[in-house]
Order: structure tokens, then sequence, then C-alpha cells
């Protein structure tokens, strides 16, 4: 079968009340689960719900992805270095939420990132997260600078869970901050872990351990439902 780039737009908008049933992770090789499908919020947030989310380039299909292992911090685990502590103890940065969250996910989407070609932040990511953020799912936590946005970070909240995406700075330390401060105050109002997906060494200086997928999926299940 040969697929279409980008969401399926014969496939049907599913509101956020509508709960989709995705294939089991834990019963497939690999890290896609399934393919095709659109960006609706009742389709994300399902995927979110059953350890899911969308990761493709702009010339794939919609991948609804679960890896194994998979990253997240635990508030016990949230590392701040002696430099960040000073950083955000001077306030170096004004950091705010929700503030400007198309900023954010756009400036995410043009980072460069080493390694990629191109960003997988698509305009249809942009617009589905916009509409998330419009219903009160997905947040941002912005850092400013001398009244310009220096760096920042979004995700989605499923009761006690975060689920981060991505982040961005335009000035050193900026993304830090900006996360660093939404993650002590999700964890101070009785968050569970932050999902960070995949490890990366950015993430792991923060504080981000590894588990396997299956641990992953019967954590989330247990504090989603």
């Amino acid at each position: 079968m040969r697929w279409s780039s980008g969401p399926d737009p014969f496939f049907p908008y599913l509101s956020e009340n509508v709960c989709y049933k995705f294939p089991d992770p834990d019963k497939i090789d690999g890290d896609v689960v399934c393919i095709g499908g659109n960006l609706s919020p009742g389709m994300l947030l399902s995927a979110y719900r059953q350890g899911i989310f969308p990761w493709f380039n702009e010339d794939e299909p919609v991948l609804w992805r679960s890896p194994d292992p998979r990253f997240v911090i635990f508030p016990q685990n949230l590392h701040v270095s002696a430099s960040m502590q000073k950083i955000l103890k001077k306030k170096w940065f004004d950091v705010s939420f929700d503030r400007d969250f198309k900023a954010v996910i756009s400036a995410c989407a043009a980072a460069c990132r080493p390694g990629q070609d191109g960003t997988w932040i698509t305009g249809d990511m942009v617009s589905a997260y916009t509409e998330l953020h419009r219903l009160g799912k997905a947040h941002s936590a912005e850092a400013w600078q001398d009244g310009e946005l220096a760096g920042g970070c979004y995700g989605v909240r499923l009761g006690p869970v975060f689920f981060g995406e991505s982040m961005f700075f335009n000035r050193p330390n900026a993304s830090k901050a900006a996360f660093l401060t939404l993650a002590g105050s999700l964890f101070a109002n009785g968050t569970a872990f932050i999902d960070c997906q995949v490890r990366s060494k950015h993430l792991a200086a923060l504080g981000g351990t590894e588990i396997s997928r299956k641990d992953f999926l019967q954590l989330l299940k247990r504090h989603i439902d």
C-alpha cells in the first residue's frame, strides 16, 4: 500500500472527547506502532494516553511511535546544576507559562538540530498542537531576556503526567531555564513524571533516566487511569 505524506485527508476528524484505540505497543517490534490517520485532538490525546506519539518527517505519512526504552524524569531525579541554580536565583531570565505557545512551537520547528535534515515539527504539527493548547491540553514555558523570547519548551499534560515535546534556545541556558522552571512547578503540583520520549545528552544532564517500554506503559496506565 502506498501512503501519502502527512495526515490522511480522508480520515475522520476526532474531537477531544473521542477515544481512539491504537494497537498495543507491547505487542509490536520496533517503535512504530501504526501508520496513518490524522492529528485531530481525539487522535492525539488518545495516543498519549496509550503511550504513543506522532513523529514523522515532512515526506512521510503520520507515524505513531512508542520507543523502547522510554526516557523519563521523576521528581526525585530532577537535576539542577550549580551553574543553573545561580542563573535561576539571579533571574537571568523571566520565565512565563503559556504566554506565547505559538511562538515557542514555531521556534522549536525552526531550530537547527545537528544530525537532522529538516524538522519533524511540520506545519500540520504546529496547527495540531496549537489547537491542543487552545483546548487546555498543551502548554509552553518561555524564557525572556531583554524583552525578547530567548528560549522555551512545550508539551502535553494529561492529569499527573507531562509529555515533553521539544525545546529551543536563542541564548545560552534559556531552554534549560524554561524547562527547569516548568518541571519544578509541575512536580510541586503533583506531576508524577515527565515523559521525554527518547534519550538525549541534554535531558540526561537534567535527570532523565531510561525505563523499559513495558514499565512505562504500566506506569502511565496507573497514573492516567
